[in-house]
């Protein structure tokens, strides 16, 4: 009779479980694919389930924004959830205050027990980077997810991880910028380098000089790809300009992903722009036109007192418009021959003791520098501003290879690595065959990985002076968004494990693995990128 009974509540429950399937048995265990890779992870045996519906807990003021910021990501993948303060017995994500032991701006705990999630960080900026991570183990969409109990502890091993974008070569709109500024939150990159003005274009409204945008933002025409000599243009203006409300909209939006702007305006080279604009600002009667080509030219701004004067107004409104402490100023491929040939530059050359035109860069950028520290601002540049002596206060963004960089930091001065060998971004990833014109180069994912931004040559004892890396996205040749997308994707993510994760717990072949699921998720957020061969 036992066997009979036992033999019928088994056929029962098979015809059960035939008509109703395993609640989850859509899901799998996460594995974790996170990029850049955290510092410490711990799996235990067991696992959760977390789905839509579930609870956002905010006990502690100040957190709030970064919920908010969660729950709408959340929508995107159709998952609703709701904000208490009180914590439910089991589907929520907690955030928590909590005094790190690791210092570091952007630290964060993330903790996966039996029963919900827990972030808990010493600043938003942490909890932010917390639900980067917690985000890379959601599914695209769906109902629920199976993550394993885990513990990670995470810190940026460099305070600054910097991604730059050219936009004079060609213009970009708002939208795109602000979708550049989301992956590199994405990827816990914390400083947006923004190149505004050059020979091809001025891309920042001025209102003292309107003259920059009205004449200086448009070029009659391009150079058709790489046709120097002889040379052959499009035909086609070309302009653009952002205005200073956008400039707000994109430097607030860019705070909310706890990423500081820094805006470059380019001086005393790669200024024709401005020159075309103000020809009286040139050390000649130009005339001067808004470059067509690609490359450097000749003619420079004139280190007259109508110069300076003009550059302290344009940096005046600049700091209005970036809060952020940096100010970049270029500083790069300035020619001296308009110098040279310039009585006026030799005067100013006799009348401050100055051994040559090198020099007279020095106080060129000395000037400006003493401007922006009377403003509360700290003046950055390329490597070039080393020439002739390097300005007190100024930080070095080292792009001729390390040299600079070494030099700079071993006489106290702090340094941003962005060697053009492997970050630059508008090199070739691969055999030009089959590849998008680029500049030329060749910087493969492989070699962004593997880079080590502090040099072996540096004295142990300025290392401290790096304080990260960057790369440039010079673009000459990157006519639209997508192909900016397709230059940066995936380089963008193994420069963001090399600035973010320590170098003893980077592996290549873990990366690797990595790629597919990032590569899905860069298809749901409709980023084009170059999947490596």
């Amino acid at each position: 009779m036992k066997k009979l009974l036992l033999s019928f509540c088994c056929t029962v429950l098979l015809a059960i479980c035939a008509c109703q399937p395993d609640k989850y048995s859509d899901l799998q265990i996460s594995e974790t694919a996170i990029v850049p890779q955290p510092q410490f992870i711990s799996k235990g045996e067991q696992s959760m389930v977390l789905s839509k519906g579930l609870t956002l807990v905010v006990q502690e003021e100040g957190a709030e924004k970064t919920a908010e910021f969660l729950a709408d990501y959340l929508k995107t993948i159709g998952w609703t959830s709701k904000v208490a303060k009180e914590v439910p017995k089991s589907n929520y994500i907690d955030f928590r205050w909590k005094k790190m032991t690791n210092a570091t701006e952007g630290a964060y705990d993330l903790s996966i027990s039996e029963n919900g999630v827990e972030i808990a960080a010493a600043s938003n900026t942490g909890l932010f980077y917390g639900v980067q991570s917690l985000i890379q183990m959601l599914p695209l969409e769906g109902e629920a997810v199976r993550l394993p109990q885990m513990n990670i502890e995470d810190a940026p091993r460099f305070g600054y991880r910097g991604m730059h974008l050219d936009v004079c070569r060609h213009f970009f709109p708002v939208e795109f910028i602000k979708k550049y500024l989301d992956m590199m939150a994405f990827y816990k990159m914390n400083t947006f380098h923004w190149h505004l003005t050059e020979d091809q274009g001025w891309r920042i409204e001025i209102k003292k000089y309107p003259k920059l945008t009205e004449i200086g933002s448009v070029r009659k025409e391009t150079m058709v790809e790489k046709n120097f000599d002889p040379y052959v243009g499009d035909g086609q203006p070309y302009g653009g300009f952002y205005t200073q409300e956008q400039i707000k909209e994109i430097v607030a939006y860019a705070a909310d992903r706890h990423i500081t702007v820094i805006p470059e305006i380019e001086m005393p080279g790669h200024s024709v722009a401005a020159l075309a604009a103000y020809p009286e600002l040139g050390c000649t009667s130009g005339p001067f036109e808004v470059f067509t080509k690609w490359g450097v030219t000749d003619d420079i701004y004139c280190p007259s007192e109508l110069t300076f004067a003009f550059l302290e107004d344009v940096l005046t409104e600049v700091i209005d418009l970036f809060p952020g402490k940096y100010i970049h100023i270029g500083g790069d491929e300035a020619p001296k021959d308009a110098w040279k040939k310039s009585p006026l530059a030799q005067q100013v050359i006799k009348r401050e003791g100055l051994k040559d035109e090198f020099e007279l860069q020095s106080y060129f950028v000395r000037r400006i520098e003493k401007f922006l520290i009377s403003k509360n601002r700290q003046l950055i540049g390329w490597d070039e501003i080393l020439e002739g002596g390097l300005a007190p206060e100024a930080t070095v963004m080292s792009w001729r290879g390390e040299k600079g960089g070494i030099e700079a930091a071993e006489q106290g001065h702090d340094v941003i690595m962005t060697p053009n060998d492997v970050a630059y971004f508008d090199h070739y990833q691969a055999g030009p065959e089959g590849e998008p014109l680029a500049i030329g180069g060749f910087t493969s994912l492989q070699d962004v990985y593997a880079y080590e931004p502090v040099p072996k040559e540096l004295s142990a004892d300025k290392a401290h002076h790096v304080l990260g890396a960057q790369a440039n996205v010079w673009t000459e040749y990157m006519k639209t968004s997508d192909y900016v997308e397709y230059m940066v994707f995936p380089r963008m993510l193994a420069l963001s494990e090399t600035v973010w994760t320590n170098a003893d717990k980077k592996d290549w072949s873990q990366f690797e693995n990595k790629l597919d699921w990032q590569f899905k998720m860069l298809d749901q957020r409709g980023v084009n990128y170059r999947k490596p061969d």
